[in-house]
């Protein structure tokens, strides 16, 4: 039997290797989630260079929210991240969960993100 951690380890290595095969030539949007925190960051096209990141930890984010373990903060989060892509010409990218369930959170990041101008 498993633990959670390797079944987790399974999914992100599965969903990391088909993100892979069809970011050839796009930048890639990276998340990361724990219980208190989010954050995203996009990458170049090569992977190696962040272009644009937003946590629930900077400054900007601090000065309008307090908590950032809630769905309205990976709203906010999504929307900082697609105003400061959108500003450096990258509207069309690769969404990498990195292992995380499509669902709650990062759900709410992905869709503020399409909202305000990324594609994906």
């Amino acid at each position: 039997m498993k633990t959670a951690e390797q079944l987790k380890q399974i999914r992100k290595s599965r969903q990391r290797y088909k993100v892979m095969s069809v970011s050839k030539g796009k930048h890639r949007l990276v998340i990361h989630r724990t219980n208190n925190h989010m954050s995203a960051q996009i990458l170049s096209k090569d992977g190696t260079t962040t272009v644009a990141q937003a946590s629930t930890l900077t400054k900007e984010f601090k000065e309008t929210r307090k908590r950032g373990n809630n769905k309205e903060a990976a709203e906010a989060i999504g929307r900082l991240i697609a105003m400061k892509a959108v500003a450096q010409q990258i509207t069309e990218v690769v969404f990498d969960r990195s292992g995380f369930l499509y669902h709650g959170k990062v759900k709410a990041l992905a869709e503020s993100a399409r909202d305000n101008g990324l594609k994906f």
